[in-house]
């Protein structure tokens, strides 16, 4: 799972939330519990613009509160991480899947329901496998 560090302060009659590893998150809450919900939503919708650029996904930082994302984009972030790990582009996982750009495309597409059999081949492909830690 990952998760990512977020900051909830009171502000007027209820919470602010930022993370410090995305700039751009910045969310709100009449409650705690509702700040921290929306936190991981901010935090999530951050990352997915990120993968839409293909455009620098930060390691998250070690921080008191955490916020995780979906399984979904979080396979996505980590196989975003390997290729870049690897001074790899996009073309050069299609090369070395045999796939087509638009299925390599959609791995890192953060609405496309990925399925786990492709991100098997991707990280494969790259000499990974996806490890499974019951809770």
């Amino acid at each position: 799972m990952l998760n990512y560090p977020i900051n909830v302060e009171p502000d007027g009659d209820g919470y602010l939330v930022t993370c410090p590893d995305l700039p751009e998150v910045t969310s709100d809450g009449d409650t705690l519990e509702e700040a921290f919900a929306n936190g991981a939503d901010a935090v999530e919708e951050a990352l997915a613009g990120r993968l839409d650029d293909f455009d620098g996904i930060p390691h998250p930082s070690v921080g008191e509160l955490t916020v995780a994302v979906s399984t979904l984009i979080g396979l996505k972030v980590q196989l975003y991480w390997e290729l870049e790990a690897r001074g790899l582009s996009r073309a050069d996982l299609v090369r070395t899947l045999g796939w087509s750009r638009t299925q390599v495309d959609r791995l890192f597409a953060p609405r496309h329901a990925t399925r786990l059999d492709q991100f098997d081949a991707a990280f494969e492909a790259l000499g990974k496998r996806i490890l499974t830690v019951a809770a």
